[in-house]
């Protein structure tokens, strides 16, 4: 997906070097050989996690890293991206929530989630997409403002009827 090739004896885990800045050192590689250019998107915390088999915290610590280094820059809900803040994003970037608002989206309109039935819960979600809870939040919120959920406090964000769906699918 980013060109990791997983490699366990790429990490020295007994050495005085921190798991965090190897990985970054790893992702600064990237950057400097040209796989990952200025607005391209950082490996995910998820994507991190799986490939070098660390903990999210550590693969958060590696975006803060990168970050301090002045390789990346972070928008919150969408990623951690190569370059300056200032620097353009790469067009096919989508925000992640929005993503995720899709696919759950498509999974009401092919009827695996029916009408008055609940949507998977925040853990359920952070947890299938790898993302935090605000870009659950997010995505939530983006189904909502487009009318295909409707959420009772305190119970769940539920499926709305077919006529308050949007009218325009695509999303």
């Amino acid at each position: 997906m980013y060109g990791f090739v997983y490699n366990p004896d790429v990490l020295d885990r007994e050495g005085p070097v921190p798991i965090y800045k190897q990985v970054a050192d790893l992702v600064r590689d990237q950057i400097e050989r040209g796989e990952l250019q200025a607005g391209d998107p950082v490996p995910s915390e998820a994507t991190l996690e799986k490939e070098y088999d660390i903990a999210r915290t550590t693969a958060r610590r590696v975006a803060r890293e990168l970050r301090e280094q002045g390789l990346a820059y972070t928008v919150q809900g969408e990623g951690t991206f190569v370059g300056q803040p200032d620097a353009p994003r790469s067009p096919k970037t989508t925000p992640l929530y929005q993503k995720i608002a899709g696919e759950v989206a498509k999974n009401i309109q092919n009827g695996d989630i029916q009408p008055n039935r609940a949507i998977p819960g925040e853990k359920v979600m952070m947890r299938q997409y790898g993302v935090a809870k605000v870009t659950v939040r997010q995505a939530v919120a983006y189904l909502r403002e487009q009318g295909w959920v409707f959420t009772v406090p305190y119970r769940g964000t539920y499926v709305n009827s077919p006529e308050k769906w949007p009218t325009n699918r695509d999303s």
